[in-house]
């Protein structure tokens, strides 16, 4: 089971609190640090942490307005998707660091994953908070996912692949390992969503459906997986 960390100084947000009209912004907080109970603190309120080049010297907290959500039940694989999906292994933390660190390979455009997040995210998977799910072929890491899991909530950071399909191959994983006996309760949280994530199934909530669903998944026990 994950241990708990000491807990945060910092104080976050409450995001019922904040606009929900014109004034609202996915950006909702500057600053903290990456210490385990801070990044706890921050899931478990709806947020999540980005670095941005305009802030070098911080960090930022965002919550998007829209969210991307997973329905455990509309995730869309296609026939190739199934095909590969036979071609794969699929492995639960047998690989975090590499996972995070192709997710982090500068190389990749956009890349956000920086140092200090995947020293934070390091010291989260060690506690037994941070997870990745991992796509192998022929006994080689092909894609994979890391994301944080607290309660009912797996909260998805980010996803490689390097060969085709091999990224969706480790989501798919991932949902069945969240399609449980609480799975009605859980909550596959992707942060953003995209033209690429909707073509999964993804769907979007406004953020006060998401805190709704937050706090319905709060008590929910771990997947056996990651226990």
């Amino acid at each position: 089971m994950p241990t708990e960390p000491p807990a945060t100084g910092w104080v976050f947000p409450d995001l019922a609190d904040l606009p929900a009209d014109g004034r609202a912004d996915d950006l909702v907080g500057m600053g903290a640090d990456l210490e385990p109970g801070t990044l706890l603190a921050a899931y478990r309120r709806g947020l999540f942490p980005m670095p941005a080049e305009d802030f070098a010297d911080g960090m930022l907290w965002w919550s998007p307005i829209e969210r991307g959500v997973l329905p455990l039940d509309g995730l869309r694989v296609s026939r190739s998707l199934r095909q590969s999906v036979r071609r794969m292994d699929v492995r639960v933390d047998s690989a975090f660091a590499d996972v995070i660190a192709a997710c982090g390979d500068p190389g990749r455009e956009g890349g956000w994953i920086d140092e200090q997040i995947r020293s934070a995210y390091s010291r989260l998977h060690a506690l037994g908070w941070a997870h990745s799910v991992e796509a192998w072929q022929g006994g080689e890491l092909v894609g994979g996912l890391y994301g944080v899991a607290v309660d009912g909530l797996f909260a998805g950071e980010s996803m490689f692949h390097r060969v085709r399909d091999a990224s969706k191959v480790a989501l798919v994983g991932l949902v069945e390992i969240l399609r449980d006996e609480y799975a009605d309760r859980r909550v596959l949280d992707v942060q953003w969503p995209t033209q690429h994530l909707a073509s999964l199934g993804v769907v979007t909530v406004p953020r006060a459906s998401y805190l709704r669903m937050l706090a319905a998944a709060a008590g929910v026990p771990l997947p056996r997986p990651f226990r």
